[in-house]
């Protein structure tokens, strides 16, 4: 199904938002200037297996070095700000106006999360997402240092295993998100994976969770 654009003078609402995930849609705009927005349903879709995931031998260094403070849900907005900033591959920011408010009004009702990457009192990288019952649904990310989204990717994986959570969406594949085990399913896969997710119950604040033992205790488990 191609993206259809909403109607102009349509306003999204966050529970309507909410019910598009439930049903495996996701808005996006054209740019940032453009006011419309469009609902996105992929023929592939890209997951993150929570019981498959891949940390590169690099990664797992200097994670142990510990050269940022990990943090999960104080600067909401401000990783919003950032996963909208231009980068290398993406001059274009498909985050405008109406998205940024409805991912805040989310985060406000408990259903966005991010997870920050600090050095110091620097915001360096992070990642935000939509939490329904047992899914997360990744939506962006970025980085102004080296590792400064993987690290936190981790993180979050981390967080999600702990907290009951059985699917991991990317919506699409990357090669960032490739090393780190990323697959595409057909729609039908998904939609029969959403479901089952959906009726899990899940903690986006699980009590073991945020830690670096209990993160290199994860990672040793899947070694």
């Amino acid at each position: 199904m191609a993206p259809r654009r909403n109607d102009e003078e349509f306003r999204l609402t966050p529970e309507l938002l909410l019910k598009a995930y439930a049903a495996g849609i996701f808005p996006m705009a054209e740019d940032a200037e453009d006011d419309s927005i469009y609902w996105v349903d992929p023929i592939l879709r890209g997951i993150l297996p929570l019981d498959a995931f891949h940390v590169p031998r690099s990664l797992v260094k200097t994670i142990r070095r510990q050269p940022y403070e990990i943090r999960v849900d104080t600067a909401f907005s401000a990783v919003l700000d950032g996963c909208a900033e231009p980068a290398p591959g993406r001059e274009h920011t498909w985050i405008n106006q109406q998205i940024r408010s409805l991912y805040l009004s989310l985060h406000e009702m408990g259903y966005a999360h991010c997870v920050e990457a600090w050095d110091g009192d620097q915001l360096v990288g992070g990642l935000y997402g939509v939490s329904l019952g047992g899914a997360f649904f990744g939506e962006s990310m970025f980085s102004r240092r080296t590792d400064a989204s993987k690290i936190p990717l981790v993180y979050l994986w981390d967080r999600l295993r702990r907290g009951g959570y059985t699917l991991l969406d990317t919506q699409f594949i990357t090669g960032h998100l490739s090393r780190f085990g990323a697959i595409e399913i057909s729609r039908e896969t998904y939609r029969q994976r959403l479901e089952a997710a959906l009726a899990e119950p899940a903690t986006f604040y699980p009590a073991d969770a945020g830690s670096l033992d209990s993160l290199l205790q994860s990672l040793s488990h899947t070694s």
